[in-house]
């Protein structure tokens, strides 16, 4: 799901609050927490956009946060809890793609 305008629209529903909440859950600045955000929207797959997003966290969280902790260096259980508090936003922005008029 490499989708910029994803990522974009995730940013923003954060806000800059939610983003240095994210940071200190990290251990990062809010660079490095937004490039958590842009990495965890490129590793969930394709799929979840089509698909009903009932018991998705938990079939995502993991995978999502090894993958995100490789890709950016940020030890495991960090990036594991940071995704507590991003996946839902992730799926509330894709749920309010899914609902918006064409």
């Amino acid at each position: 799901m490499s989708d910029a305008s994803l990522q974009q629209e995730v940013l923003a529903e954060l806000g800059d609050d939610r983003i240095e909440e994210l940071a200190r859950e990290l251990g990062t600045d809010s660079y490095g927490a937004r490039q958590v955000v842009e990495s965890t929207v490129t590793t969930l797959p394709e799929a979840l956009g089509d698909g009903p997003l009932a018991g998705v966290l938990d079939r995502l969280a993991t995978p999502t946060a090894e993958t995100v902790s490789r890709q950016t260096g940020l030890p495991l259980p960090d990036v594991t809890r940071a995704l507590e508090l991003l996946l839902p936003v992730v799926l509330s922005v894709i749920a309010g793609r899914r609902q918006a008029p064409n």
